[in-house]
């Protein structure tokens, strides 16, 4: 997750691992926004129309160059005007995509505490005892985790651009994305990485406060982009994340300002098209297949090459666009669902065996990581297929009356960002007390996801949501009173 002092990337690393996504899940959950774009209680039902639509596409708002922006329109984009609502406008509420991010956010706390005792990383706190079987175990969520809240985020930024057009989705990106980003770098990054220092040597007694101006003591690097800040102390941390989100949301930009709407429309249609025939919805594997094993991957970037993000980005952008593809994913999500799995098998023996499997040049090794690329697009088709059910019942709005399983989702979902920004400085303190107990690995590991999830919970309640200033240092909206889902 974090990033070693040899990596293209900045800082030190911790090893692979997964981050909660950034975006407006498509009419999913309730109440405030959450995790710095996913909206809950903005997007009702996944692109369907505000008003009536003249042409084809779905949204409230003017559409101006390619169609994503606000006020009336007419012809192809996503506007409100009038006419009848088009047939492959995306529609339903997709509540199972905030179930991922709460998952994966929830699991992060596992997965880093996990770390602590896993062989060959450089994780911020080793135990003294460790095991190869924790990277292996990891390898399996490693895949598509970090992919899917990509996709995901995706999704979101197109429910985004249509409703807020370009200069109002890049305005809240900087805001929800950035600002967390520079609070977090300056008050909580440096923290892990002082305990890194005091656990290498235990006789190291610098200060915190001594330690802060060498852990900001930076330089500007463009080769590294988007990681341009560096030093040899300072990193992104586990906010890798959402420098390469708010750098991928910013593309998005140029694109919506200077795409001719009608170019898209075609582009759409095409798109749409060849998805009916069966199959087809799985080829965007092969662009990845091809930049993996070409290009690489990188531990420090969650097992991935961060380009490839890109790429998984951009498909939960274009599926997002028409429901024909949703249809599509859902239609081949079986197939997909067994390919991943055999895909991710077939590469793990180039993984283990390969010197260096993420960058080796060997035929072994290049074909390992062209396989790892395939299956993680397999997985995301067959998750997310296999998980969208148009045959659910209406999400009902949040209200004080809900059941406290309801309660509890709503209240994770809008505490995605600050849970996933707080947890990672947590687990570190957490387990730099623990690793010194005389205790086997399963109960010190136990300690540890104890302590880290209920104190990452505490410091949310208390600290981040109860005020407008913290909620909007963590990238949360403002609470909007009593009659909304605020927890």
């Amino acid at each position: 997750m974090t990033e070693p002092e040899t990596a293209p990337g900045p800082g030190r690393r911790a090893g692979p691992g997964g981050v909660p996504g950034s975006g407006e899940v498509t009419g999913s959950a309730s109440g405030e926004g959450a995790c710095s774009g996913y909206a809950s209680g903005e997007v009702t039902g996944s692109g369907s129309a505000s008003g009536e639509v003249t042409g084809s596409g779905s949204a409230s708002g003017e559409v101006t160059g390619s169609g994503f922006a606000s006020g009336n329109a007419a012809g192809s984009g996503y506007a409100s005007g009038e006419g009848a609502k088009p047939a492959s406008a995306p529609s339903g509420r997709r509540t199972e995509l905030d179930a991922i991010r709460i998952l994966v956010v929830i699991g992060l706390v596992f997965f880093h505490s996990a770390l602590v005792f896993a062989t060959d990383t450089d994780f911020y706190v080793e135990n003294r005892d460790t095991t190869d079987a924790i990277l292996v175990i990891a390898g399996f969520g490693v895949v598509w985790a970090m992919p899917m809240l990509f996709f995901v985020a995706g999704l979101g930024s197109w429910h985004s651009l249509r409703r807020r057009g370009p200069g109002g989705f890049a305005t809240e990106r900087l805001l929800r994305l950035g600002v967390p980003l520079l609070f977090a770098t300056a008050a909580l990054l440096p923290l892990p990485q002082w305990l890194r220092e005091r656990a290498a040597d235990r006789g190291h007694d610098e200060s915190y406060l001594r330690f802060l101006p060498r852990f900001f003591d930076v330089h500007l690097d463009l080769s590294a982009f988007p990681f341009v800040v560096q030093g040899e102390y300072f990193e992104t941390g586990h906010l890798w994340f959402v420098v390469l989100l708010l750098t991928f949301s910013l593309f998005l930009v140029p694109l919506a300002r200077w795409l001719p709407a009608a170019h898209a429309q075609r582009l759409r249609d095409a798109l749409a098209r060849a998805c009916e025939r069966r199959g087809v919805v799985l080829l965007p594997a092969l662009p990845l297949a091809a930049m993996s094993a070409l290009s690489g991957l990188e531990e420090d970037y969650g097992g991935w090459g961060r380009w490839a993000y890109l790429l998984f980005f951009l498909y939960g952008f274009v599926v997002a666009i028409d429901d024909r593809l949703r249809a599509a994913i859902r239609r081949d999500a079986a197939v997909a669902a067994v390919l991943g799995p055999l895909l991710f098998a077939a590469c793990a023996p180039g993984f283990m065996t390969a010197d260096d499997a993420f960058t080796d040049p060997t035929a072994l090794a290049t074909v390992s990581r062209a396989l790892y690329g395939a299956a993680g697009w397999c997985w995301i088709v067959g998750i997310v297929g296999l998980l969208d059910r148009r045959d659910r019942p209406p999400v009902p709005p949040a209200t004080a009356s809900v059941g406290g399983r309801r309660r509890l989702f709503g209240y994770l979902a809008v505490g995605a960002l600050p849970l996933y920004v707080l947890h990672q400085p947590i687990v570190v303190a957490v387990a730099y007390a623990v690793v010194g107990l005389d205790a086997p690995i399963p109960v010190k590991y136990v300690l540890i996801v104890a302590a880290s999830l209920s104190l990452t919970l505490a410091a949310y309640e208390l600290l981040v949501r109860r005020t407008r200033l913290t909620r909007f240092l963590f990238g949360m909206r403002a609470s909007r009173g009593p009659g909304t889902a605020q927890s």
